[in-house]
């Protein structure tokens, strides 16, 4: 009974340490914030940095609030998350359906890994402009664009993976008389969430980069096309307005994964 009752004593000293280093952390990125963001205001003020050009967090917030009374910064930042999560799900669904046919048909694998990481190390800002010739400048073309971004090193990341699922396990299914189709559903996918969701991690930082790309080219609305507009006309508070929700915007789409990977994880354990 004592040594249960000291074991608890230590697990809770443990948590309790744990739950201080977590606060000492975020007031400290809270702090770095703060400090940086005093910092680029007072260089503005005080003639360091040409606050026409680097602008500063009061023009930003002022720009924002001009933007934010006709709601036109809300269709905008709508557009560009809408686009995002679109070519998020799409690159999800194919990274994984490829890789699982990869991994069914290793004679197919053989032959298109070439290509495959041919496809992934092509800079997708060449793609673009193709894009926008045989599909138009619409929405369709920054989706396509952001999927093609994302999906080769999807599919390459995930397929590497499942090949480096117990080969062991796999033949014990096999001795038991279980088909192909038990060592996926009862080995491989199981064994492979926590690799899915950190490729998900990836992947919506990535759509994110190749919404962006797609807006700089063939949009009429999104952050891209505010940074793009905003830098012919030199109204660059718009631009570093642009670029700072674009920094919320993508640590908030992470932290949603991450969230989701707490949740998956603490769901597998029970």
């Amino acid at each position: 009974m004592d040594e249960t009752m000291k074991m608890t004593s230590a697990q809770r000293e443990y948590l309790s340490r744990q739950k201080k280093h977590r606060q000492i952390v975020t007031l400290c990125r809270f702090f770095l914030l703060i400090l940086l963001l005093s910092l680029w205001e007072l260089g503005a003020f005080t003639g360091v940095i040409d606050s026409f050009i680097f602008s500063s967090p009061s023009r930003v917030a002022a720009c924002f609030l001009d933007m934010a009374a006709d709601g036109s910064i809300f269709m905008h930042t709508g557009v560009t998350v809408l686009e995002t999560i679109a070519s998020f799900l799409i690159v999800v669904v194919c990274g994984l359906g490829a890789a699982l046919i990869l991994w069914s048909l290793p004679g197919v694998s053989a032959v298109l890994e070439p290509y495959l990481v041919m496809l992934n190390s092509l800079p997708k800002s060449a793609l673009a402009p193709i894009l926008i010739v045989w599909l138009g400048s619409n929405m369709r073309t920054i989706i396509v664009a952001a999927v093609s971004v994302a999906v080769f090193g999807s599919i390459i990341t995930l397929h590497n993976g499942f090949l480096q699922t117990d080969q062991e396990q796999i033949k014990l299914i096999y001795s038991l008389g279980g088909s192909k189709r038990d060592v996926l559903t009862k080995l491989l996918l199981p064994a492979a969430v926590p690799l899915i969701l950190s490729n998900m991690k990836v992947n919506v930082g990535l759509c994110l980069v190749g919404v962006i790309i797609g807006e700089f080219l063939a949009a009429q609305a999104g952050l891209g096309y505010l940074i793009i507009y905003g830098s012919q006309v030199f109204k660059l508070d718009m631009v570093m307005m642009s670029i700072v929700i674009l920094c919320l915007l993508s640590a908030v789409l992470y932290q949603g994964i991450a969230e989701l990977e707490k949740r998956v994880g603490g769901f597998r354990k029970l």
